[in-house]
């Protein structure tokens, strides 16, 4: 974990943008001691963004599982799929 404080954000930001695009990981910044805001690249945002956003797909799909909708094997959706590109 990466902690800086606001001071260095303030003073030093071209070498965090560095650090922060270099280890991927979230910079914590800190005011007088306690957690502020997280520093992230753009890049690395985005990553986790949709990295977050497939763990609820991923979830919402286990939920239905449970709940008894129906599942698919990858044979029967590759039929499917084989079936509409000849009807097309």
């Amino acid at each position: 974990m990466l902690i800086k404080s606001s001071t260095a954000l303030r003073n030093d930001y071209d070498s965090l943008v560095k650090l922060s695009k270099e280890s991927g990981e979230p910079i914590y910044i800190t005011r007088n001691g306690e957690g502020e805001m997280i520093f992230l690249s753009i890049e690395d945002y985005e990553k986790r963004e949709a990295e977050l956003k497939l763990l609820e797909q991923l979830l919402t799909a286990e939920r239905n599982r449970l709940a008894g909708s129906p599942t698919y094997t990858t044979g029967q959706v590759r039929a499917e799929l084989e079936e509409l590109y000849e009807q097309a």
